[in-house]
């Protein structure tokens, strides 16, 4: 069995905080605030090791994903919140519910190799796209559990959202 990954979350997603800040993020203000928070909240996770966040203590399970750019080759470092299942990860790309896929999704079907900062630690890692539709509903039921702005970001779009399945490689 490949070790499990690193679980430090900061705060707790249930208490009033928490789920003052769910609430707010499933709003399009918040869905707003969070993706300006989104350079800061690089930063800040980077100068830790991906032990804190810009999203202060709310229980939001972070972390930074390093790709390879599909067409500069370069590595692109995106903060990302994340569903835990032990020796696997999950990460969803809803964009905040926008038209597009995240670039960084497009990154992992073309370069499918990556790294994670997680907990202190910089894990490589493979990834791969859940195609299982009943997979990725159990998987997208865990990320509404992490915060209500999921089940809003699917209302936003028409696009399916992509959920890959992270493992140490």
């Amino acid at each position: 069995m490949t070790a499990p990954f690193p679980d430090r979350p900061w705060g707790s997603r249930t208490g009033l905080l928490g789920r003052t800040v769910s609430v707010f993020a499933a709003t399009g203000a918040g869905s707003a605030l969070v993706r300006a928070l989104g350079p800061l909240d690089r930063r800040i996770l980077q100068r830790t090791a991906g032990r804190y966040t810009a999203l202060g203590p709310v229980g939001a399970p972070a972390l930074l994903l390093t790709t390879t750019g599909r067409r500069s080759g370069q590595p692109r470092t995106t903060p990302l919140l994340y569903a835990h299942a032990g020796d696997v990860l999950y990460l969803i790309g809803s964009n905040f519910g926008g038209e597009h896929h995240p670039a960084w999704t497009s990154n992992l079907l073309a370069h499918p190799e990556a790294v994670i900062t997680i907990a202190g630690e910089r894990i490589p890692v493979h990834t791969e796209l859940l195609q299982d539709a009943e997979r990725k509903a159990e998987v997208f039921a865990q990320f509404e559990q992490i915060s209500q702005a999921y089940t809003a970001y699917r209302g936003r779009t028409s696009r399916e959202l992509r959920i890959f399945a992270v493992r140490r490689s």
